[in-house]
């Protein structure tokens, strides 16, 4: 069953949706008029696809009736509020208040990191929804920068996408079997299996903190099984950026779920911050452990420097503690020995757990969807979309198919359609170079051997397409080279990162990152790539977009993704 939308279609005879807003692996999100209120709101959508089993659907369903429950019971003004749930075409439809701002995910991409004084206003904020959540029996699970809206008109905080909250009471998909949730943001308690309480969602916002003050978490890795070892093993190092912030993020890193940083007392002390502009030493000092293993911490951070905070963190986290006072050394010691086996059992159990789950589950958990970013090719480092070097091309054009059919007139056998129709104010282009997909209106093509753009006027936005024959070290392999070389071909590179992802179920690579532009640009660019392999060739999608407008910029970018089919290619590009 496709993905409705973006074509004025009327839910429940009240709400007329509009724009889409962005897109998860469980539902979109999109912008809607309530006919009979006079006012914009956002309406979620569940997606339903024939690939479900009428088991898994119902599931799905379940799950939606139960977030708007547990949004609906919750009453705080850092918590996204509910309005209504339709019921459409055989699936809920959730109403909620619109948000008219960005998310912290699009913010750090657009802008960077933010400062103490901004980390400390929203961790005050998320820490209030939180505790008002916690008083209800909720547990959120999935705090992180894309579920947390900023309010442009009035600098507000909300906490969003109850989708996978656990209910005192209510049976979960947890409890049925399956892990739920962002590794990277996941607390150390839940990826080993165990009874979790409100104390992961204070991990969380911990790892929320670092990844606001530095631009991205400190769990991240180049893999899944990375990202999972680090989570419950290595080192933590909370970004010198923290400052003052420091024995927050440190209280709330803290492995052992019991020794946390309690909800009151972190935002006692960042409340006392904003007000002052110190960090007050409140109760005992914290002292962060390694796999639950306390190990001594000096007093009073507060008062060093960043490079003494520095040192002094990496020592409070030794690579392999002992296991008691006195032990012997790591590599000789029985108890270490069994030490380093409890960890490596804890770390077998989250990747057994999250690869029962699907490739496509652990696209969403590592990316938020099926992947951003954008590149100069995998093989030639010319910087693509170069206003001096385009040019526009007089080889035969692309044949346009209208706004709202898809695009697999074309596809090889086996080869599913595309999901959805084409949202409006896009439509399908066939191009001559073998590929179909998704356009904004009013963009044009330009062939620049090897590759494929369709630009916005004045080239404010570029999409981009590169197909070639894949390589010996695969998507990932490539993405990295040009991830290696990105600092010599785009001007300020800055804030990049690179994930493994899956696509349509194919093994890619997410490359995005943000640069100061080309001479002639108006400022600053966020760029978003995915690369994969599919009959055998790699494919390279990207979209260029000014900083300030990264949202829309995504937007283009997910539907190029979603429409994307292989056709045949013509004799000329």
């Amino acid at each position: 069953m496709g993905t409705f939308g973006g074509d004025g279609r009327l839910l429940a005879g009240r709400y007329r949706l509009g724009e889409r807003l962005g897109r998860g692996g469980m539902g979109t999100v999109w912008r809607a008029t309530d006919e009979l209120l006079g006012r914009e709101v956002a309406v979620k959508e569940l997606h339903l696809t024939d690939a479900l089993s009428a088991a898994q659907a119902d599931e799905q369903r379940q799950r939606t009736l139960r977030e708007a429950r547990t949004v609906a019971q919750l009453k705080h003004p850092n918590v996204i509020v509910l309005h209504d749930v339709v019921e459409e075409d055989e699936r809920p439809w959730i109403v909620m208040e619109l948000v008219d701002g960005r998310s912290l995910a699009d913010a750090l991409a657009a802008d960077g990191p933010v400062g103490a004084r901004e980390a400390a206003r929203i961790g005050v904020s998320i820490l209030g929804a939180l505790r008002a959540a916690h008083a209800q029996g909720v547990l959120h699970r999935d705090i992180k920068p894309p579920n947390v809206l900023m309010e442009s008109a009035t600098g507000r905080i909300v906490l969003t996408d109850f989708g996978i909250a656990q209910v005192s009471g209510v049976t979960t998909i947890t409890e049925t079997g399956a892990f739920v949730g962002s590794p990277e943001y996941t607390a150390p308690e839940r990826m080993s299996g165990r009874t979790t309480g409100p104390e992961s969602d204070l991990w969380s916002l911990g790892v929320l903190l670092c990844a606001a003050l530095s631009g991205e978490s400190p769990f991240r890795r180049d893999s899944l099984g990375g990202i999972l070892h680090a989570v419950v093993y290595d080192e933590i190092r909370p970004p010198v950026a923290a400052g003052e912030l420091l024995p927050v993020v440190r209280g709330l890193l803290e492995r052992d779920p019991a020794r946390r940083m309690r909800a009151e007392e972190a935002e006692g002390r960042l409340r006392a911050y904003l007000r002052t502009g110190r960090m007050p030493v409140l109760g005992r000092p914290y002292a962060p452990t390694q796999a639950g293993v306390p190990v001594p911490v000096p007093a009073a951070p507060s008062a060093l420097s960043s490079s003494a905070a520095v040192t002094r963190i990496r020592r409070s986290f030794p690579r392999r503690p002992p296991d008691a006072p006195g032990a012997p050394p790591p590599d000789t010691s029985q108890a270490a020995r069994a030490h380093r086996a409890r960890v490596a059992l804890m770390a077998a159990v989250a990747v057994v757990a999250l690869a029962g789950v699907g490739a496509g589950f652990a696209a969403l958990m590592l990316g938020g969807r099926g992947g951003e970013g954008g590149g100069p090719g995998k093989t030639s480092h010319t910087p693509f979309g170069t206003p001096s070097v385009a040019t526009t091309s007089s080889s035969p054009r692309p044949s346009a198919t209208p706004s709202g059919r898809t695009a697999d007139d074309h596809a090889p056998p086996g080869r599913p359609s595309a999901p959805g129709t084409v949202p409006a104010g896009y439509h399908m282009v066939r191009d001559p170079a073998g590929f179909a997909f998704a356009v904004p209106d009013g963009f044009t093509r330009s062939f620049e051997p090897p590759r494929v753009f369709y630009y916005a006027p004045g080239k404010t936005f570029r999409l981009g397409v590169h197909i070639q024959d894949q390589r010996p070290d695969g998507p990932m392999g490539a993405t990295r080279a040009s991830h290696a070389q990105g600092a010599a071909h785009y001007p300020g590179y800055r804030s990049a990162r690179v994930e493994r992802l899956s696509h349509a179920g194919r093994p890619a690579a997410l490359w995005e990152f943000t640069w100061n532009g080309f001479d002639g640009d108006a400022g600053p660019r966020r760029t978003r790539d995915l690369t994969w392999n599919e009959g055998g060739k790699m494919y390279d999608v990207w979209v260029s977009s000014p900083a300030g407008e990264a949202t829309e910029g995504r937007r283009h970018f997910d539907t190029a993704l979603d429409t994307f089919v292989r056709t045949p290619p013509e004799s000329a590009p």
